[in-house]
């Protein structure tokens, strides 16, 4: 008879301590927050006859980086406005673990850290995407 009437606070003691011990090793992975930067070409390179190779190499740098970090998933979409270069902006909308790694993703593209473009960094939230 004491067998049975301490079962249930048996059962209690095994699902808590089963529960507390899936609880340490199962810790959620954070959702990737969303973020977009805006893309602006510096005044003094407004002018396509002031673009040197040097600028041209950047561009292609940044082309590539983002192109392997769509391919990698990290990154949504990316282009920019078709307009002339002091109109035009660019948007990168992506996504980092937090603000911080999304800032340093920002400022490791190298058209903004070869000073080509500048940059500004807003949260995001993705609401409707097209389907293929």
């Amino acid at each position: 008879m004491k067998l049975f009437s301490s079962l249930p606070l048996a059962l209690v003691l095994v699902a808590t301590a089963l529960l507390g011990h899936a609880g340490v090793h199962a810790q959620a992975t954070p959702k990737p927050q969303q973020f977009v930067y805006v893309l602006k070409v510096v005044p003094s390179l407004h002018d396509t006859a002031k673009w040197t190779e040097r600028e041209n190499a950047i561009v292609g740098r940044h082309f590539a980086r983002l192109k392997s970090a769509t391919e990698a998933g990290s990154v949504i979409f990316a282009g920019r406005t078709n307009e002339p270069l002091g109109t035009t902006f660019g948007l990168v909308v992506f996504e980092a673990a937090d603000a911080a790694a999304a800032k340093a993703f920002m400022d490791a593209d190298p058209a903004v850290a070869e000073g080509v473009m500048t940059a500004t960094l807003h949260p995001y939230v993705l609401a409707l995407r097209r389907t293929p």
